[in-house]
């Protein structure tokens, strides 16, 4: 579905992505961890052309992406943007219309859709659809964004950090809803994120980046299991250690 072929990109002097090679199946769920910089979000972006590569190819569907139409190629890619990024002077219902308006919908299948999205994310249109992004929780308002992505029907998904503002529990509930809405989609997705026990819990593979590198490449057992790099190792310790934490504090408390 998704081929990353020797890519690379450069900033000046500065090299964000340094030569990286990588496959997302059909179906997949793929998620790009490492630490801030590493060039995780530079590779998201290249993806969809929202940055070009310096060198190397994306191919979707075994088509370079280089021989497309950047803005029609947006259109049928799904992106969740870090931070959301709705437009907040648009409805619920507006904001999830935008990219099925773009394509020339009808009306009357765009409002089919947005009702359809909107319930899927378990916000109802009657509910919500004619409320503005700042009368929304923060688990609301990524909900949408989440919606919005999916408006135009994209096969590929596309999610940029999109769970780090969210208080714990709504972090844990929106962990779940992705996974079930990509299951239940039939979607490919490739997610950043810094979080190595969200990776865990939510990819099929883990991509670890390091320094513009993709240095490991996995499913979450193998990389707690055999690393094969000091860096993934000590990156798989802290889940590790804080499980091992948490078991011995309830094992504690249940002593007399």
């Amino acid at each position: 579905m998704i081929q990353l072929d020797h890519l690379s990109k450069q900033f000046g002097e500065v090299t964000a992505v340094d030569d990286i090679c990588c496959e997302v199946a059909d179906g997949e769920l793929v998620v790009l961890l490492g630490e801030s910089g590493c060039g995780k979000t530079t590779t998201l972006k290249m993806i969809n052309r929202l940055i070009e590569p310096s060198g190397g190819a994306v191919r979707v569907d075994g088509s370079d992406t280089r021989g497309q139409d950047p803005v029609a190629l947006r259109r049928r890619i799904g992106y969740v943007f870090q931070g959301i990024g709705l437009f907040p002077h648009m409805t619920v219902a507006g904001n999830v219309a935008v990219v099925p308006r773009l394509l020339g919908w009808p009306q009357g299948r765009i409002d089919e859709r947005v009702a359809e999205l909107l319930e899927l994310v378990g916000l109802p249109r009657s509910a919500y659809g004619d409320r503005k992004p700042r009368e929304l929780s923060g688990g609301q308002r990524q909900r949408v964004g989440l919606a919005r992505a999916l408006a135009g029907q994209p096969r590929i998904l596309l999610m940029d950090e999109p769970l780090g503002a969210l208080d714990p529990l709504t972090r844990d509930a929106m962990q779940d809803e992705i996974r079930r809405i990509h299951h239940e989609l039939g979607l490919t997705t490739v997610m950043v994120t810094h979080d190595m026990t969200e990776a865990l819990l939510m990819a099929d593979r883990i991509a670890v980046m390091r320094g513009g590198r993709m240095i490991r490449v996995g499913t979450p057992h193998e990389l707690l299991t055999e690393p094969g790099d000091e860096y993934v190792a000590r990156l798989m310790e802290t889940p590790k250690r804080q499980a091992d934490r948490l078991e011995a504090m309830v094992a504690e408390s249940g002593n007399p």
